[in-house]
């Protein structure tokens, strides 16, 4: 498991044989609070994880108050709060209505929001990762468009090699091995641009999101060997859009690949 960066002038040293986890550092003598909430970010981060669990237990779309009602909920200030709901918004689990009967919501997930939730264990930079996540969706659909237009035939044979790498994690039930797979066929695609700036964003967003990973996990909506069947047998049919030069598939298969409810990679 990667350990997260520390970030910051360390806390002075207080009581020998004391362990204290790197999201729950006490600082500036917070007492015996080792929860990180003794900070602005860690009772940000507290009340974000309060609504989260409530989210859990309700069904996606749902109302879950006013933003008062739940600061209220929280005992925590306007600031810390906003704070908060910035870190749910951030990683898809709220969303914000105005107007009569408005408030926040349960949001209704995204496949990309989820796979930055659900389907991989991350470590401690997970709001980093979900934000990366989220540009690399927007990012898909002008990578395939220049794949469409600049593809060789060996490019296309070597995206056919990354659907094989696929297919043989599938085979071996191996999860892990398949989302690496994936994110290599990923970056060959976006290899092909002639946009060195486009090219090089995506790959350093990939690498970011690769660099976070510790696993992957059931998402709890099916099994995850079924899941990972199911996209391969969708990158394998972009891959042959993208060998068929055909642009209309191909680009409702990348919507599909980010919006689909079933999928979350």
């Amino acid at each position: 498991m990667r350990a997260a960066a520390s970030g910051g002038p360390q806390p002075e040293p207080r009581r020998s044989g004391s362990v204290s986890s790197p999201a729950g550092a006490s600082r500036g003598g917070q007492g015996s609070d080792t929860s990180g909430r003794g900070t602005a970010s860690g009772r940000a981060e507290g009340a974000a994880q309060r609504v989260t669990e409530l989210i859990e237990s309700l069904p996606p779309g749902s109302r879950l108050g006013t933003k008062e009602e739940m600061r209220t909920l929280c005992e925590v200030s306007v600031g810390t709060f906003n704070e908060a709901l910035r870190l749910l918004q951030s990683r898809g689990l709220v969303t914000v209505k105005p107007g009569p009967g408005g408030g926040l919501f349960s949001a209704e997930q995204s496949p990309m929001v989820r796979l930055g939730n659900s389907v991989l264990a991350l470590d401690a930079q997970q709001n980093d990762v979900a934000d990366a996540v989220r540009i690399r969706d927007a990012l898909d659909p002008l990578l395939i468009e220049d794949a469409l237009w600049h593809a060789s035939p060996a490019d296309i044979a070597s995206l056919y090699e990354h659907i094989t790498a696929m297919e043989q994690a599938v085979d071996g039930a191996d999860p892990v091995a398949f989302v690496h797979a994936n994110w290599r066929l990923h970056a060959a695609i976006a290899a092909i641009s002639p946009n060195v700036l486009l090219s090089s964003l995506y790959t350093s967003l990939l690498d970011l999101i690769e660099g976070h990973t510790l696993s992957v996990l059931p998402n709890g909506e099916q099994p995850l060997t079924e899941y990972i069947a199911q996209r391969h047998e969708l990158h394998r049919a972009l891959v042959e859009a993208l060998d068929r030069r055909d642009r209309d598939e191909a680009l409702r298969l990348i919507n599909e690949h980010n919006t689909s409810p079933t999928a979350t990679h």
